[in-house]
C-alpha cells in the first residue's frame, strides 16, 4: 500500500550559514535507508566542507545556481540542469549568486552522517 509522506523534517544542514534541508524520504522522515530524498534551500554565500560520501548523488537545480567543485573541476549547475556525483569521489557544494539556490537532492543510499565523510580540514 502506498505511503502518504504528509510533511518534510527539518534536518541540520552544516556549512558557514544557515540552509534549510527538508528531508521528505529518508532516514530521519520516513526511515528509509534505502534512498533519501530533500529540497535544499541555500542562501547566497553558502559553503560547506567537501565531502566523500557512500552514496550517489542525484541533483536537480530548480531555482538559483549551485557550484560544484570537484578533484577535477568547478561545475556550475544552473536552474533547469542536474548532476550526477559519484560515491566515493571528494566534492564540494556552494551556492554563490545572489538568491542562492533551491534544488532537489536524491541519494542512494540513503543520507546520513555517517556515510556523508565531511572534510574535518580545508583540501
Amino acid at each position: 500500500m502506498p505511503s502518504l509522506i504528509p510533511s518534510p523534517s527539518i534536518v541540520k544542514a552544516a556549512g558557514n550559514k544557515l540552509k534549510v534541508i527538508e528531508e521528505f524520504i529518508g532516514n530521519v522522515n520516513s526511515g528509509t535507508g534505502y534512498v533519501s530524498i530533500a529540497r535544499m534551500k541555500s542562501p547566497c554565500g553558502w559553503t560547506e566542507p567537501g565531502q566523500t560520501p557512500e552514496f550517489d548523488e542525484y541533483t536537480v537545480v530548480l531555482n538559483g545556481l549551485l557550484r560544484v567543485i570537484t578533484k577535477s573541476g568547478t561545475i556550475d549547475i544552473a536552474s533547469g540542469q542536474a548532476l550526477i556525483a559519484n560515491a566515493g569521489e571528494w566534492i564540494q557544494y556552494s551556492t554563490p549568486e545572489a538568491g542562492g539556490a533551491e534544488y532537489i537532492s536524491v541519494c542512494i543510499p540513503a543520507f546520513s552522517p555517517e556515510n556523508v565523510h565531511r572534510d574535518t580540514h580545508s583540501q
